[in-house]
């Protein structure tokens, strides 16, 4: 690790979060990728190399969505990591330039949801065995959102109250699919998907599209770009895959992915979990913000609840958890997802969020899981600490 260069976040660009069937997914690439160029005021022949994450779009959509702005010829890397596809493509950038190999990277992520399906659960391995006997995500997360309940006496609503806040949240984020606030009430009366989750505890179906500009160190001052952005510096990343779950524990609980991946990010910077200021982690159903919250650090398993009840994860909290708006309501389209996070780190490192702003933070945390199997406890887990 002492010999990795250097790597520093200087453009971040995003596209809404919604339901955009009519736009094609390198379209929604290339809008993200031109914000992304535009605020780090480079050239866009600058970029050497580039990482598209996604799941569901086809053959060379990375390749499609560079065309269209005139960059063609250099090395373009589709990726796919289910719901984690965004943030191992930034991880791949960050290698890229941290063991010397490229200067300046550009990393994306893209997906649209609403042209290949209307609504529901996202599709999964027909050929999974527990999928072939009726396993879905929703079901997955009911299984735990269960169990959860069972062993540390929490309610429904406690879950509900993570979508309270999530809305409050987003509803001050311009990009955000769902803007209106709610109540527990509301949220308890929704439709049932899969007990004890109701439908605003589960993410939507929707669209987006995310782009980050990476660069060496060496290279921070060299390159023509604006030099009144604020460079974020990338202090630790990890990825990891899902080892195997216990034969006798919840099939696919994903807290000992998280813990080992952030365990190994918190190493690689030199931090722990005390010294963040915001985290946007991987919500895909309300029981993931408080099990997620407890693998990475934040509190003791068991106490993620607290950080809820006790309102020590609103945005100015004690650490502001998806001030975005998370994936409940800022929105979940999966490939882009792990981008959309750290775009949202980054604008709030610089002072720049476009809805709540967390006072003054100076640490960021970017948590995305991806996927689930049987027998493994998900399929990979990016986990990425950025300082100013």
């Amino acid at each position: 690790m002492a010999d990795l260069r250097d790597v520093y976040i200087i453009g971040v660009g995003q596209h809404p979060c919604g339901k955009f069937p009519t736009k094609a997914a390198h379209v929604l690439g290339r809008e993200a990728i031109w914000a992304a160029i535009t605020d780090a005021g480079i050239y866009p022949r600058d970029i050497e190399i580039g990482f598209c994450g996604h799941v569901y779009q086809g053959m060379g959509v990375g390749q499609r969505t560079l065309k269209d702005l005139g960059l063609v010829g250099q090395p373009v890397v589709n990726i796919e990591g289910a719901c984690g596809s965004g943030t191992l493509s930034f991880w791949e950038a960050w290698r890229s330039i941290a063991y010397g190999q490229n200067n300046l990277a550009l990393a994306w992520g893209v997906e649209n949801l609403s042209k290949i399906m209307s609504g529901g659960p996202l599709p999964l391995e027909e050929d999974d065995i527990e999928v072939a006997l009726g396993m879905s995500m929703p079901g997955l997360y009911a299984m735990r959102a269960k169990r959860y309940i069972e062993e540390y006496g929490i309610s429904a609503e406690t879950l509900a109250k993570v979508v309270v806040k999530s809305r409050k949240h987003a509803s001050q984020n311009p990009i955000a699919q769902f803007r209106k606030e709610t109540t527990v009430e509301a949220v308890m009366g929704d439709p049932m998907i899969a007990d004890p989750l109701t439908r605003s505890m589960c993410c939507p179906v929707g669209d987006s599209s995310a782009a980050a500009v990476l660069v060496s160190g060496d290279m921070l001052n060299k390159i023509k770009r604006d030099k009144n952005r604020m460079p974020i510096k990338v202090l630790g990343i990890a990825a990891q895959s899902g080892g195997y779950s216990s034969a006798t524990g919840l099939t696919c609980d994903p807290s000992e992915n998280v813990q080992r991946t952030s365990s190994m990010a918190y190493e690689q910077a030199g931090l722990g979990p005390e010294d963040m200021d915001i985290a946007e982690i991987h919500d895909a159903f309300a029981i993931a913000e408080i099990i997620v919250a407890e693998a990475l650090g934040f509190v003791k398993k068991g106490e993620g609840s607290k950080l809820i009840e006790e309102e020590r994860s609103n945005y100015d909290g004690d650490i502001a958890i998806n001030p975005s708006g998370g994936l409940l309501s800022r929105g979940h389209p999966v490939g882009a997802t792990g981008i959309l996070q750290t775009v949202e780190i980054v604008n709030q490192l610089r002072g720049e969020a476009t809805g709540y702003q967390v006072p003054d933070p100076k640490i960021g945390l970017v948590e995305t899981m991806g996927g689930a199997q049987p027998a493994m406890d998900g399929i990979t887990c990016v986990v990425s600490i950025l300082g100013k």
